[in-house]
């Protein structure tokens, strides 16, 4: 699991986030705040890919503060999965639904019908709604046998419908899973809702 001790990340003179200390356990956590609240920056930490200016990160109580950038590359790649905003970025284009699934992977497509994809496992990304693609690509990050997801602002692109799909996912997901979202209804189904402010 992820742990940050008295994390904080300053550029400059501006503080993007100020001692943060969380534990992603299992279930959903949901960053909220307004834009500018350093939800994004804070998901980059827990990510592995910005270190904090102060504070800990540590992953399965392995302090990370002392690894060089390859090392935080390997750890990241093991046991984190990302998830952008933009569903297309999470997947390869020109693979089938199925192929992307055993690039990431998957011994078997059964995942898919968890995903309630199951009818879809020859068809292009292209042919996917955008929920279905995030849900994908949350697949894709169970198939990878990441510890954590990490997903920023999963829904912020997806009409209703789709954004409902994620949703979903989100809350069936079987590993824990961290989001930074101001949508109301991820909030609503957040095991933990760590509200940032914006400084």
């Amino acid at each position: 699991m992820i742990r940050t001790c008295g994390v904080g990340v300053s550029y400059g003179q501006v503080r993007a986030v100020s001692d943060v200390s969380l534990t992603i356990a299992p279930g959903l956590t949901v960053l909220s705040g307004p834009s500018g609240s350093g939800k994004s920056t804070l998901l980059r930490v827990l990510s592995l890919v910005e270190r904090p200016s102060v504070g800990e990160v540590f992953v399965h109580d392995r302090p990370t503060s002392a690894l060089s950038w390859s090392e935080l590359r390997t750890l990241r790649r093991k046991e984190i999965a990302v998830v952008f905003q933009n569903p297309a970025d999470n997947l390869i284009s020109h693979l089938t639904v199925g192929e992307n699934l055993r690039a990431a992977g998957a011994a078997d497509l059964t995942l898919l019908d968890r995903l309630g994809l199951g009818e879809s496992a020859t068809w292009r990304i292209g042919a996917l709604s955008g929920g279905q693609q995030q849900r994908l690509a949350f697949g894709c990050a169970l198939a990878r046998g990441a510890s954590v997801v990490v997903a920023d602002e999963p829904t912020s692109q997806l009409d209703t419908r789709s954004a409902d799909l994620v949703l979903e996912t989100l809350a069936s997901l079987p590993i824990p899973a961290v989001v930074a979202s101001h949508d109301p209804r991820l909030i609503a189904l957040a095991d933990l809702c760590v509200p940032l402010a914006a400084s």
